[in-house]
């Protein structure tokens, strides 16, 4: 631990990245770096974002990266690499609603070490400016218990901070720790000879935490994955030490230095090519397998099969008595006396022959009653909806009826969980054929390989996942990797990249690296479990195109709902839940855990609000979801143990086709169909106890489901939030 500390902003190891986060529309990040870069003997480069703080006498150096205003991926794309977040506070309001949806965000991703400083206030009075302090110190213990407060109007103000942020404990991100990472500092863009969007990306940082090697992915945040040809090791533009002429010292540390954004004049000079790509050793870019459409081919059974069917046939055999000349084929037909016995109806034993007759006459009364009025029956089960939509609502307002049409859903799926109407159009047989009975949801053994959808054969799946990744970090823990150490100032050359990232870069947003672990650039089944956010209230419905932002990924994915449970099957949920753990399931590219997930959903207008957030679960495409629907019937004629149930189905072949599946009410009894009645659909049933008038007849049927293929890496850019009044505590008691 005293190593790490001490190799942080040392000469050996890489800069100490500190990410400047305004919290507040009035906070200003321009005199706060100002004061920061007014230290005595310190050298002040500029650079892309911010600028870097050398300072020889502490041996220290500092590298301050400014996020634009109201640019969340930004934020969160520092926060990712930086060492520690410096937060910008009003000297009044603290931080406003916008800095508080980015404090949630960043709680949510994982906050590295941090510092609040409060600038301004000088030119308040003396006792409001005591009170300020005091209100803004309550509202920062309430989210930070052991945060300090750090007054910044003074260069010895500034020089407290900078003491702080080089003591202070760094707190670890697990996804980061065990993946190499830079920030870009400078970035060149060479086209290719094909084409011009195409080409070769220069970018050049600081290797952070772990060993960085040329023959790995690189995964560059918001852009996707690509390979590294080279790995060059120009000079340090940060050094604590530079080689420079003694009549140009002074005037180095007098002025202010430029460095290019693009970093030509710096890889012009000595460069010393570190390592290249073994085109055997280096990993692929293949993410999905080329499904073999001939691999389900039924071939030749082989001898050894047949000989497992011969045996089987042999064991199966029984002697039976037949008459001369009778065939193999026709002593099958032959039945023993003890198997015609056996094949009795076990009904005989029933002693409710009583409740039959009393059942035959009403069933009787009840077909008279059908055909002279069937409305009266249609009007019991209609459904009247609750709330109607008002006259007010025009063509102008569809967006709202949406949303209108989406909590009615979101409530009858509350009040009636997976209870759907029986069809009259078309029959129950044909409408759920995909559908099956359980006899128990918990202990009843389903296949996980069975009738697996096409998009299965282009996923990779592992053997034993939680041995692999155990494997993975046991090496990176005790192996060196061969590569750029931690520290080293480098050059990556990374091939067919967009010129898009270039532009990017030049527009001011941050360009993070993050080197990918083996099988990582892979796609298969990823299980997060998530918990909604108590900032959102809006439903969100399973299948909706939502944000993902996965440790260092961000992807947009229609993802599934389903519970979180210890069993080998989970009920599918068709909302979010807003008072349980629910877990997430898409296809998405492998990764290990432990990872942090942000989920978003974008507005109408390109706003992004967080609805859920959570960790990396499992990466299992055999974890089963079911889907469960519930057709409900009601009792007609109640007797000792039997009733007569209508609505559920309403003809006679599907009451027939679903006799097997065991039947249960609300109320907790349990039965079975024992015959039908009639052509209407109603029927006879048994159960373990007289029901209840009020009770009503249920019949589960269950059927696996699959996430879509949504997968998509690029995520537009979201619009900055909307700023509105700060957040007091005294608002945030009202509020909850």
């Amino acid at each position: 631990v005293l190593a790490e500390k001490r190799s942080l902003g040392s000469r050996d190891g890489p800069p100490h990245l500190v990410a400047v986060v305004l919290l507040h529309g009035r906070a200003a990040a321009r005199d706060t770096l100002r004061l920061l870069q007014g230290q005595d003997s310190a050298a002040v480069r500029a650079g892309p974002g911010g600028f870097a703080l050398l300072c020889p006498r502490l041996k220290q150096r500092w590298r301050f990266v400014t996020a634009q205003a109201g640019d969340l991926h930004a934020v969160l794309d520092l926060a990712k690499v930086a060492d520690s977040l410096l937060f910008i506070l009003d000297a009044v309001d603290g931080w406003d609603s916008a800095g508080e949806h980015c404090l949630s965000c960043l709680f949510a991703q994982g906050l590295p070490s941090y510092a609040f400083a409060v600038p301004g206030g000088t030119d308040l009075p003396p006792k409001k400016w005591i009170d300020a302090r005091k209100k803004l110190s309550k509202a920062v213990e309430k989210r930070f218990p052991e945060a300090k407060l750090f007054p910044l109007n003074t260069e010895q103000e500034s020089v407290l901070l900078l003491r702080h942020l080089s003591m202070q404990k760094q707190r670890h991100l697990s996804f980061r720790d065990r993946r190499a990472h830079l920030l870009a500092y400078a970035a060149e863009f060479v086209p290719g000879q094909e084409s011009d969007l195409l080409g070769t990306l220069k970018v050049s940082g600081f290797v952070r935490r772990q060993p960085l090697g040329v023959n790995s992915l690189v995964h560059i945040v918001g852009h996707g994955d690509f390979q590294v040809s080279q790995v060059d090791a120009p000079p340090d533009p940060l050094s604590l030490n530079p080689r420079v002429v003694k009549g140009q010292k002074r005037s180095q540390d007098m002025e202010v230095q430029d460095d290019s954004v693009n970093g030509t004049d710096e890889m012009e000079e000595d460069v010393k090519v570190l390592m290249k790509a073994d085109p055997s050793k280096q990993e692929s870019l293949q993410s999905e397998v080329v499904p073999d459409p001939m691999e389900g081919d039924q071939t030749w059974p082989t001898e050894e099969e047949l000989q497992e069917a011969e045996d089987s046939l042999k064991a199966r055999r029984r002697v039976v008595k037949v008459p001369k000349g009778t065939s193999k084929y026709q002593a099958a037909w032959i039945v023993d006396d003890g198997e015609e016995g056996s094949e009795k109806d076990d009904d005989e034993d029933e002693d409710d022959d009583i409740d039959d007759d009393l059942m035959e006459e009403a069933v009787s009364q009840e077909g008279e009653s059908s055909e002279e009025d069937p409305g009266e029956e249609e009007s019991e089960t209609m459904t009247v909806s609750e709330c109607l939509r008002d006259d007010q609502y025009d063509e102008k307002m569809e967006e709202d009826e949406q949303m209108l049409e989406r909590y009615k859903q979101e409530r009858m799926d509350e009040m009636f969980p997976d209870e759907v109407d029986t069809p009259r159009d078309v029959p129950a047989r044909v409408r759920f054929q995909k559908y099956r009975g359980l006899k128990s949801f918990r202990t009843s053994p389903w296949d996980p390989k069975e009738n697996l959808p096409r998009d299965y054969a282009r996923i990779f799946q592992f053997q034993d996942f939680s041995r692999t990744r155990k494997n993975l970090f046991r090496q990176i823990e005790k192996e060196e990797t061969e590569g750029a150490l931690v520290g080293w100032y480098v050059t990556l050359h990374i091939c067919n990249v967009p010129v898009s990232v270039m532009e990017s870069f030049k527009e001011g947003k941050p360009l993070v690296l993050f080197s990918l672990l083996p099988h990582e650039q892979k796609m298969s089944v990823l299980n997060f479990l998530v918990r909604r956010h108590p900032s959102n209230t809006e439903p969100v419905r399973a299948k909706e195109e939502l944000i993902f932002h996965c440790g260092f990924r961000r992807f947009r994915a229609s993802p599934l709902f389903s519970q979180h449970t210890s069993a080998d099957k989970h009920k599918l949920e068709r909302f979010l839940r807003p008072d349980a753990a629910l877990v997430v399931t898409v296809y998405a590219p492998i990764t290990f855990p432990p990872a942090s997930v942000l989920l978003f959903k974008q507005r109408s207008n390109g706003m992004h609000d967080l609805i859920a957030t959570g960790s990396l679960l499992s990466v299992d495409p055999d974890r089963i979801v079911i889907k469960r629907l519930v057709l409900s019937g009601h009792p007609f004629k109640i007797f000792t143990k039997t009733a007569v149930v209508r609505y559920m189905f309403f003809n006679r072949d599907d009451v027939l086709w679903f006799k097997p599946v065991e039947l249960r009410t609300k109320w907790g009894r349990r039965g079975h169909i024992k015959e039908p009645l009639g052509t209407h659909g109603h029927m006879k049933c048994h159960f373990d106890g007289q029901l209840k008038s009020q009770d009503t007849v249920l019949l589960n049927l269950y059927k696996r489901v699959f996430p879509k293929w949504t997968y998509d890496p690029h995520v537009p850019e979201p619009v900055p939030w909307v700023r509105s009044e700060s957040v007091l505590p005294e608002q945030e008691v009202e509020m909850e």
